[in-house]
């Protein structure tokens, strides 16, 4: 924790609110510190927030034991389609994609509609702009998770996303997910809505959620942490307190969990999910730390 001044930087990122899997276990801590040391190059090098988020996350989707990219979960008909989303707090552009398929990195894609007027494109446009502007491609079976993943995670929701704030004081925001186990053609959850599962605002902070994406949405839950933020509130409580709200919205299934980073570089998460995988790095620190819950962090 630190009080952001003149050439600090920090990243959080998570690896999706998600069910216990022991099998698994390491290869999230792994992949989650992977994402962290991707993401934090950028920014020690004087990136900028935008660029370790879309660095991180794309560290996240191309590897298969996250729901994200690489290793998504196939919808109803055993397609793979994705959400991602992105957005500068400096300036507040943002630009998503919901139900694209056929893309290596959603969240690249999404960067590349940034500087354009729409926010979202959704399916057949969301493709068509992706191929337009020269975006890596891969096929349904590239992209689905192994069969034995899929049981495993069958009904599960999790999204990868990552907060940055760089040397010039901006922040930025992210999400990836490849959906829900078995979800209806079109679904689009949470994650590429700004207000939804993420939010980036120079004035007040940036966070990216994980957890039941239409409870998240019907709550707007990166909108109350702004809310919160300005009216005092800590990122931390701020998260805590949007979290806490899942279930009495989506019901004792829902649950989910945030990382954030308000305006003073101060970092903050929470989860009520079993599993939350958390890894953060800042320049006033040596390592990424790596947690699967936020239990470790505490008895650490």
């Amino acid at each position: 924790m630190f009080e952001n001044k003149e050439g600090r930087w920090a990243l959080i990122v998570h690896g999706g609110a998600k069910p216990w899997d022991d099998k698994e276990v390491q290869a999230n801590r792994d992949g989650v510190r992977q994402a962290v040391e991707a993401g934090a190059k950028e920014l020690a090098q004087g990136g900028s927030a935008i660029d370790a988020v879309e660095g991180a996350i794309r560290t996240l989707e191309d590897l298969p034991v996250f729901n994200a990219g690489k290793g998504s979960a196939p919808n109803e008909l055993g397609e793979i389609e994705m959400c991602a989303g992105l957005m500068n707090g400096r300036d507040l552009s943002a630009g998503a994609v919901g139900a694209i398929k056929f893309v290596r990195n959603p969240i690249s894609v999404a960067r590349r509609l940034m500087p354009e007027k729409e926010v979202i494109l959704v399916g057949e446009g969301a493709l068509k702009f992706a191929r337009e502007n020269g975006a890596p491609l891969a096929t349904n079976e590239e992209l689905k998770a192994e069969a034995e993943k899929q049981l495993a995670t069958e009904g599960a929701h999790d999204t990868v996303g990552a907060v940055a704030l760089d040397v010039g004081g901006n922040l930025a925001a992210g999400c990836s997910t490849g959906g829900l186990s078995g979800q209806k053609v079109g679904r689009i959850g949470d994650s590429p809505l700004p207000g939804g599962g993420l939010y980036a605002d120079n004035h007040n902070g940036a966070v990216s959620f994980s957890g039941d994406g239409e409870s998240i949405a019907r709550l707007s839950l990166a909108a109350r942490v702004m809310a919160s933020l300005e009216d005092g509130e800590t990122m931390e409580q701020a998260i805590a307190k949007s979290v806490a709200k899942l279930p009495g919205t989506g019901g004792g299934e829902a649950d989910g969990g945030g990382i954030g980073i308000h305006k003073d570089g101060t970092i903050g998460w929470a989860h009520n999910s079993p599993m939350f995988v958390v890894g953060y790095l800042t320049s006033e620190t040596g390592e990424p730390r790596v947690f699967l819950k936020k239990d470790e962090e505490r008895s650490g």
